[in-house]
């Protein structure tokens, strides 16, 4: 009897074209995620700089120290919530319409400002980040 052998074939799987889908995924997600940003902070920005915005209600500062002031008054960091709340309602002012003009230092520390961005935003208020550097920080 002529029997014939078969030949066993070996199973290859090639890994090429798996990299390739790969790579390309992997650079698909690294270009989109430039383009995703949380937008965290509820801010209003100007259109262009040459406009002026409408005069702020209050006015939060913080020095290259790390002090902080509403309208030239003295605030410790760990009060500056409630002290700003006791400055709208002393001022009669509606917390859904009050707008506050940020001012920081050149040399103040980022996280400063960031402090005086987040109660902003827990409160609800309108927020103008003074850009100017004419703007009088706290000495």
């Amino acid at each position: 009897m002529g029997l014939k052998r078969r030949q066993r074939v070996e199973p290859e799987f090639s890994l090429a074209a798996m990299i390739d889908v790969i790579f390309l995924l992997l650079m698909f997600f690294m270009l989109t995620s430039n383009f995703v940003t949380p937008n965290a902070l509820n801010l209003q920005l100007p259109s262009s700089t040459s406009k002026s915005m409408a005069s702020a209600d209050l006015a939060v500062s913080v020095n290259a120290e790390g002090k902080f002031f509403i309208d030239r008054t003295p605030v410790n960091v760990t009060n500056l919530e409630s002290a700003l709340k006791a400055k709208i309602r002393a001022s009669n002012l509606d917390v859904k319409s009050t707008t506050i003009t940020v001012a920081a230092d050149k040399a103040a520390t980022v996280e400063n400002m960031v402090i005086i961005l987040e109660v902003a935003n827990r409160l609800h208020l309108k927020t103008i980040l003074a850009t100017d550097p004419n703007v009088s920080t706290q000495n």
